[in-house]
């Protein structure tokens, strides 16, 4: 009996080996459309079809960079900011708790020694 041991592709080499052989097709039907629209549409139809055309070619690539690895992750700004006010927020946790209460009326606020009521 003969032993054989079986590679199993990941899916990021299977996916870009899909996509490098139909990518640039896909790429090309997307451009091709574009041409033939231009050709059919009337000139306020044409923005909203080139501007989805655009987009897709656009999304295309990037999954074609993705997939291919020419792009690293980079991490989204967003998360870093998040980050910063959660330090922020930490750091200010041990300072006086702040309250606020509200009397027919009156709403008051209570910050440590500090109170401020506020009437209609």
């Amino acid at each position: 009996m003969e032993n054989k041991e079986t590679y199993i592709e990941s899916a990021k080499e299977v996916a870009g080996k899909a996509i490098g052989k139909h990518g640039l097709i896909y790429i090309t039907i997307i451009v091709a459309m574009g041409v033939g629209a231009s050709v059919v549409l009337e000139e306020g139809k044409m923005a909203a079809v080139m501007g989805l055309l655009g987009a897709s070619l656009t999304a295309l690539i990037s999954m074609l960079n993705g997939v291919a690895g020419a792009n690293p992750k980079q991490e989204k700004p967003e998360f870093e900011i998040m980050k910063e006010l959660i330090a922020r927020l930490d750091g200010m946790a041990d300072r006086d708790p702040m309250s606020v209460s509200v009397e027919g009326d009156k709403v008051i606020v209570k910050k440590g020694d500090n109170e401020t009521q506020v009437g209609r």
